[in-house]
């Protein structure tokens, strides 16, 4: 339960600044960061692909 306080804490403090800060530093910001989440995303499917299984 607090990590979920945290979490949403977090959340605002994020959107707080993101309504502040200019719209081109927010897409580059959010770009950043979707590409991040897709290098992720692949190697943890690739990860699971290759481990043996028992």
């Amino acid at each position: 339960m607090l990590f979920l306080v945290a979490a949403l804490l977090l959340l605002g403090v994020v959107m707080g600044t993101v309504a502040h800060a200019p719209l081109g530093f927010s897409l580059a910001a959010a770009a950043v960061i979707a590409v991040w989440l897709g290098i992720f995303a692949l190697r943890e499917r690739r990860g699971r692909r290759h481990t043996p299984t028992h």
